[in-house]
């Protein structure tokens, strides 16, 4: 991604996409992540489960960092139908539900897809996937660092 600043209809776009809350680190990633694209000029979209969705907007009540936040599965069906796509799709993954929604991803967009895997058997769940995708893995339960430096490494 180049370090420039670029604004309006031209662009890139990355697409957020999270399941369930579960795991304590996704919700500060997903906005640590959001605010890294922005300084990257790529316009966030985030795309999550009500209950997602809704730790991220009391985390950043003012929208300074997370940008659209939409319902995951109208995002879902909207990349199906082809009316929306993203330059790049980072799906959170940390059980085989967040493995569903990766190869889902894979199969109806044209984005790079990156696999954030975390949580306590992200080494297993990372094993797991099979189709096409970059994987960012990183055994984050509480701490979300060790993702962060390796988050740090795919925006350069």
């Amino acid at each position: 991604m180049d370090t420039e600043t670029t604004t309006g209809e031209n662009a890139p776009t990355a697409l957020i996409l999270l399941g369930c809350p579960q795991v304590p680190v996704q919700t500060s990633l997903a906005i640590y992540l959001c605010h890294a694209l922005k300084a990257h000029g790529v316009l966030p979209t985030i795309a999550g489960t009500t209950s997602a969705r809704k730790l991220i907007d009391v985390a950043d009540p003012e929208g300074h960092y997370i940008g659209t936040s939409i319902d995951l599965d109208a995002c879902i069906a909207a990349i199906a139908e082809k009316e929306r796509d993203f330059d790049e799709i980072f799906v959170f993954v940390h059980n085989d539900g967040g493995v569903s929604y990766a190869g889902t991803m894979s199969a109806i967009s044209s984005g790079r897809l990156i696999a954030v895997i975390y949580g306590e058997h992200a080494e297993e769940v990372a094993a797991t996937i099979t189709f096409p995708c970059e994987k960012v893995v990183a055994k984050a339960v509480h701490n979300p660092m060790p993702l962060v430096h390796k988050l740090k490494e795919v925006l350069a």
